[in-house]
């Protein structure tokens, strides 16, 4: 007999198997960071076609199998549409979805994480911040969140209004992180710092930053 579990969580990324299934990404906040297969989620009209997408946040019914979880049904509370039409902000959106699949691991406490995903794609489809700034800010508190976080750099010289914004980004809770806005001058000396942790604390090269950068 199958026992299904109920996991809330969203979907980072999904990936065409076979001729109709798809293998999902999920950052849940009960077990970390999984995959799922979704059968026949290609299907045209397929319960699960829509619920299977990037972004897609909500309530998920798996069953577990020998290497895998497959998905049952979904219960979707939030599509982030605006993403959908808005093709540099979805862009945005799949650069923060693939450092959180970097960050994450299979049955880690990634409640921070999820969050953070999850309140950074709400700040994208808001107008009031401009998405070089939450980049910045999330690109940052995933560092923090992850204990990697060096404090602010002693070896260059930033505004006093900079050294603020990275010690209000370091210590404050995610759900007030996009509440600020900076001048022109400040937002460059982010993306500068957020640049340089960002390159000493992973390890890769990110594929939709490189997309990213082509656009903007």
């Amino acid at each position: 007999m199958q026992e299904f579990i109920w996991v809330t969580g969203m979907i980072l990324k999904q990936t065409p198997v076979g001729e109709y299934d798809r293998r999902i990404c999920l950052l849940t906040k009960e077990r970390g960071k999984i995959s799922a297969f979704a059968r026949g989620a290609r299907r045209p009209g397929n319960r699960l076609a829509a619920t299977t997408n990037p972004f897609s946040f909500g309530t998920f019914k798996l069953y577990a199998g020998r290497d895998s979880y497959t998905l049952s049904e979904a219960e979707i509370q939030n599509y982030f549409q605006e993403l959908m039409t808005d093709y540099i902000g979805a862009c945005y959106g799949m650069y923060f979805a693939e450092m959180a699949d970097y960050y994450t691991r299979e049955n880690n406490d990634e409640r921070e994480m999820l969050k953070l995903l999850y309140q950074s794609l709400r700040a994208l489809c808001a107008p009031t911040l401009p998405d070089e700034l939450i980049k910045c800010i999330y690109e940052l508190k995933a560092i923090a969140v992850n204990g990697e976080y060096p404090g602010v750099p002693q070896d260059r010289k930033l505004e006093q209004s900079t050294i603020y914004a990275l010690n209000y980004i370091a210590t404050s809770s995610i759900e007030k992180l996009y509440t600020f806005t900076v001048t022109d001058n400040v937002l460059r000396e982010l993306e500068q710092v957020a640049e340089d942790y960002r390159k000493r604390f992973t390890d890769r090269e990110f594929k939709s930053l490189e997309i990213l950068k082509t656009l903007c």
